[in-house]
């Protein structure tokens, strides 16, 4: 059965001058402020698109990685990914970069960076990503 998730998103003014607010359907009374220096500058203030994608991409990694290390029959103690996402101005999301460290009793390095990328691969945010360059750090913790 499909699910459907929903975030939305006020702006106010200007692109360069106004600022804005991300609202996530799932956290009633939370909002992420987003502007446009934090997304161009990187000023670290409030958060941006591509902060929300990185998210959004290290979430479903973890879970991609899980499923694919438990069909394994290695099932993860721990997973801990982050995506970084790169924007450049006139061109956009250039690219998510995956850094995994992962706790795997009884795997093999070599095992565990071929699921990593077979979990990255099919990972439903990094088939959504198709356009861009998508890259892999894993390591055993």
């Amino acid at each position: 059965m499909p699910v459907t998730s929903e975030a939305t998103a006020r702006w106010s003014g200007t692109l360069t001058g106004g600022d804005g607010e991300v609202a996530l359907a799932s956290t009633p009374g939370l909002t992420l402020p987003v502007t446009w220096a934090s997304r161009s500058e990187g000023t670290g203030q409030t958060s941006t698109p591509e902060e929300l994608l990185g998210a959004a991409h290290a979430a479903c990694f973890s879970m991609a990685f899980a499923k694919v290390l438990g069909d394994e029959g290695t099932p993860p103690e721990t997973i801990q990914a982050t995506a970084a996402v790169t924007f450049s101005q006139g061109t956009g999301i250039t690219g998510s970069h995956l850094l995994v460290s992962a706790t795997v009793p009884g795997l093999t390095s070599e095992r565990f960076a071929e699921l990593a990328e077979q979990a990255k691969q099919n990972c439903p945010v990094s088939v959504a990503l198709a356009g861009v360059t998508v890259t892999l750090e894993a390591s055993l913790a």
